[in-house]
């Protein structure tokens, strides 16, 4: 057991002791996106969604969700983000797909993987909570890491 480094000596899960990791610059870069109907498209766009401006309180959720990583995910670290930024791009398909890409930074002693993937994993929750009423057949898609840099295990970026 002693290689997973989320495991005590007796195979049972814990924190894993960041005391003596050096402290760096870090950030991590997640992607999300929704697929929405052509009406839910244009009643974002047009600000007609009668929950509010969708794109802004999808944004304010993520950067609260990347906020509170650790109290959703038992084994993250709470930490101090230096910085949360959400951008959002339209691409016509068949339908309409929101494309949501989420970048996190620190200085610390531990990633920030995992608040950027619950920051797109929010993000595009939020526009599914305040357009339902219009549409439940949305599709939340693919949420990935593309990027980290930074800590012990260098940097990484997704290969296409």
């Amino acid at each position: 057991m002693s290689d997973l480094t989320h495991f005590n000596e007796q195979g049972r899960a814990k924190m894993v002791d960041i005391s003596e990791k050096a402290t760096t610059a870090r950030t991590a870069i997640a992607h999300s996106s929704i697929e929405v109907s052509e009406e839910i498209y244009e009643n974002i766009e047009q600000g007609k969604i009668g929950k509010g401006d969708v794109l802004a309180v999808a944004q304010v959720a993520g950067i609260m969700a990347a906020k509170n990583t650790s109290q959703w995910i038992p084994m993250c670290h709470p930490l101090s983000l230096t910085g949360v930024n959400i951008h959002f791009s339209w691409e016509q398909t068949k339908n309409w797909i929101l494309r949501i890409r989420v970048e996190v930074k620190t200085k610390g002693q531990t990633g920030v993987e995992m608040e950027a993937l619950t920051a797109a994993s929010a993000t595009a929750l939020t526009v599914y909570d305040m357009c339902k009423a219009l549409d439940k057949g949305m599709i939340i898609g693919s949420t990935y890491l593309s990027r980290k840099t930074g800590g012990k295990s260098g940097d990484f970026t997704k290969s296409s």
